[in-house]
């Protein structure tokens, strides 16, 4: 994805300040809360992040549990790349981190402008997401085999 984003930035078209911008953040920052609107994805060029998920156990206790962490070079926030929509999860740096911020009208533009990159680009996308995917559903699958093996509920199934 890094060679991807760079063939993007690289271009005097989609320029800092107007399609994306860098940010250093420390350790412990929050870079995007859960349930927020968003119009932005993000790249890490540097540092470790933590995606969060949010739960609510018993009506009045809510549980943060981390869903997974991420490393350069990976994306996030991509299911804001086409329109404006309430963030999926909460993102917190782990270490200091330095990252890009894509604005996903700008992008969106730019790769109809560039059909090759752009298609190059949705497939390194694609690839990506769907990685995070089959972890997510292995996890999934993992928690159930826990669940019904805690719950003593295989005896009936």
């Amino acid at each position: 994805m890094k060679e991807l984003f760079s063939d993007v930035l690289a271009n005097t078209q989609f320029s800092e300040g107007s399609g994306w911008k860098r940010y250093r953040l420390n350790a412990g920052e929050t870079i995007v809360q859960k349930g927020q609107q968003g119009n932005t994805l993000f790249l890490l060029e540097e540092g470790v992040v933590r995606v969060l998920g949010g739960a609510e156990l018993d009506g009045n206790r809510r549980i943060s549990p981390g869903l997974c962490d991420l490393e350069a070079v990976a994306v996030f926030g991509d299911v804001c790349l086409y329109e404006s929509r309430e963030r999926t999860a909460s993102v917190v740096s782990l270490t200091d981190v330095c990252l890009l911020e894509v604005r996903s009208d700008m992008l969106s533009i730019y790769l109809d402008d560039h059909p090759v990159q752009g298609y190059l680009f949705l497939k390194g996308l694609f690839q990506a997401m769907s990685n995070r995917l089959g972890l997510a559903n292995d996890r999934i699958e993992h928690l159930l085999a826990w669940g019904i093996k805690a719950h003593d509920i295989d005896k009936y199934l």
